[in-house]
This record gives structure tokens, C-alpha cells and sequence, in this order.
């Protein structure tokens, strides 16, 4: 199994900054794709951006210009830097990693970290 430890969520202000970590351990030979994904309350779960090993991102078009996810291979370790917060940006933020198993993916998720952002 691979545990996903997510870190950095706080309160901050509008237009203010915030740093997202997530460790990964446990069986992380094959760790594939790792992502952040944000859950508000009342709306459903969403991706807001993902990276492969090389360094390949993808970002939500509400997110592109603001965030940047990046990752430490040699650390297991995903982060997100998130600057210019919104209060749309407030939720939960979980991490997810993908891990190849053979011909399978298999997909893992953090507790998530709580990110409120103040008007």
C-alpha cells in the first residue's frame, strides 16, 4: 500500500499565498502520477492540478495562472504552491498518487488538508 500524509493547510487571507506537501511512503517503487484535488463545501471533488515523474503538469483552467504543483522524486513528495487565493479556493485539499501494479493502477488518497481563505 502507499500512504499519502498531506501538510501546509491554514487560514489565509484573500490574495495571500499557501504551500501544500504530500509525503508519500510505504510500497512507492512504481509511484506513477500524483495530483491535488480540492473538495468545497457542497460542490463535488475536483482536480485541480496533477504531474507526472518527468515533471509534466496539468492544472484546472480556474487554477492555471495561481498554482504550481511540483514533486521531489527522490523524496516521494508532491507539493502545491498556491498564490493570489480566492475564496473560491477554500476546501479541503486531498492528495492523490497512482502507482503502477503490473498491467493496473492502482490510486491512492491522503486525509486532505483544510485550506480557508478569508475575504
Amino acid at each position: 500500500q502507499v500512504q499519502l500524509v498531506e501538510s501546509g493547510g491554514d487560514l489565509v487571507q484573500s490574495g495571500g499565498s499557501l504551500s501544500l506537501s504530500c509525503a508519500a511512503s510505504g510500497r512507492i517503487v512504481g509511484l506513477r502520477d500524483m495530483a491535488w484535488y480540492r473538495q468545497a463545501p457542497g460542490k463535488q471533488r475536483e482536480l485541480v492540478a496533477s504531474i507526472a515523474p518527468g515533471g509534466s503538469a496539468n492544472y484546472a483552467d480556474s487554477v492555471k495562472d495561481r498554482f504550481t504543483i511540483s514533486r521531489d522524486n527522490a523524496k516521494n513528495t508532491v507539493y502545491l504552491e498556491m498564490n493570489s487565493l480566492k475564496p473560491d479556493d477554500a476546501g479541503v485539499y486531498y492528495c492523490n498518487a497512482k502507482r503502477v501494479r503490473g498491467i493496473l493502477f492502482d490510486s491512492y488518497w491522503g486525509q486532505g488538508t483544510q485550506v480557508t481563505v478569508s475575504s
